[in-house]
């Protein structure tokens, strides 16, 4: 492997790790937040990675282009099994690229047990090697985009009075940027997990038919409560609905005890998996949970009992919009990472296993520039990470359509 990595460097048949320049992305996303403009169409193939089967050993570095990209941790999917949002920043490491990831794909299979059906003179051989099923993905997709801003001392001293006067005009600037920063970061964050939306609702709904059906990872509560107790309700009189509230406050903490128990079903690979409580997120949107404080909680006696579950809660998906209407905030409109197309609004919270989505490797840096001519700094405020999406892990979408 390594000879044929250096053949293939010699050759030019090289790749380096992708750092994607996402400037215009996150620009576009502080105009939603901010309530600047409406919530449009995003494509976040460029943001989100969601893992490869195979890595590619001629990956190489960004800086000489010639050093091969080495991995950097690798995480073992090890959990003992007793039965039984949004924070999603994980750890970061300082040498190599790669987020790698091992899991057993399946659980061994049961066979017969021979030692309650001895045969005379027949051979039992113990020596028959049984190898596991693991696979590895691997995660190397980097984004980054940069906040530049230049600095005079000299220049602007004849506009105060006092030292204290400049400090406190540069501290303003610098306080600009920060908010321009975490505005944008804040953003990253939600994309990430609009992505993870996104491709759970295509893999139950591929003909984006929202309305006529519910599924077992992307659960339309209004479809099962209209069809259960036979009403009519609409997604916008169903958040204010006491009885629809007690209905889908049941169904997501069935869905909490559920993931706690190993199954194929809550992932869209398929995979064997369980979601303890320690290890679950859940984030709902909060006008759907302040819908239930104000039109529910708040006159029912032992109202615990009717709680919805405990969540991180946010004021929108992706944006809201220019008057913070229902459609608005509870909607998405993206293109995944997988290249699918979701436009849909209703949702109103996800759950999700703590390894199925998260911010990883975050790095944050200024670096500074003085011009002599002009006397001035120039300092760049720079930011990458990876935002990763695991779709064999855990994660349950409720929304109502």
């Amino acid at each position: 492997m390594q000879i044929d990595c250096i053949i293939s460097i010699l050759k030019g048949k090289v790749n380096k790790m992708e750092v994607k320049q996402i400037y215009d992305i996150v620009n576009a996303v502080t105009g939603e937040v901010l309530g600047k403009t409406d919530v449009v169409a995003e494509n976040l193939s460029n943001i989100v990675d969601v893992g490869t089967e195979i890595f590619n050993a001629t990956d190489v570095d960004n800086y000489v282009r010639s050093l091969v990209d080495h991995i950097g941790k690798v995480v073992f999917v090890n959990r003992a099994y007793a039965g039984g949002v949004p924070s999603v920043l994980m750890d970061g490491w300082e040498y190599g690229s790669i987020l790698e990831k091992i899991t057993v794909d399946t659980l061994p299979d049961a066979v017969e047990n021979d030692s309650w059906k001895l045969t005379d003179g027949q051979e039992y051989n113990p020596n028959i090697f049984h190898a596991p099923k693991v696979s590895a993905k691997f995660f190397n997709k980097r984004v980054t985009f940069e906040v530049e801003m230049s600095f005079t001392e000299r220049q602007v001293k004849e506009s105060f009075s006092s030292a204290a006067q400049l400090n406190g005009f540069i501290s303003m600037i610098y306080n600009a940027v920060d908010k321009s920063m975490t505005i944008k970061i804040d953003g990253l964050v939600m994309r990430t997990i609009n992505n993870m939306i996104g491709e759970t609702l295509v893999s139950e709904y591929p003909e984006a038919d929202y309305t006529t059906k519910t599924g077992v990872r992307a659960v339309n509560l209004l479809k099962m409560y209209n069809d259960k107790f036979k009403t009519t309700l609409t997604a916008a009189t169903a958040v204010t609905n006491p009885e629809f509230i007690r209905f889908a406050s049941m169904e997501m903490g069935l869905y909490i005890d559920r993931m706690a128990k190993i199954s194929t079903l809550f992932n869209v690979g398929g995979k064997d998996r369980f979601t303890p409580a320690d290890m679950l997120h859940v984030v709902m949107l909060s006008e759907f949970k302040q819908a239930a404080n104000s039109y529910l909680q708040s006159d029912t006696y032992n109202e615990q009992y009717t709680a919805l579950p405990n969540a991180e809660t946010v004021p929108y998906w992706q944006g809201s919009g220019k008057n913070y209407d229902f459609s608005a905030t509870s909607k998405i409109n993206i293109t995944t990472a997988g290249g699918n197309t979701v436009n849909v609004g209703g949702i109103i919270a996800v759950m999700f296993d703590r390894d199925a989505c998260g911010v990883t490797n975050l790095d944050r840096r200024v670096t500074t520039a003085y011009n002599p001519k002009g006397e001035f700094y120039n300092n760049f405020f720079k930011f990458d990470c990876g935002y990763f999406n695991d779709m064999n892990e855990n994660a349950v979408v409720f929304f109502v359509a």
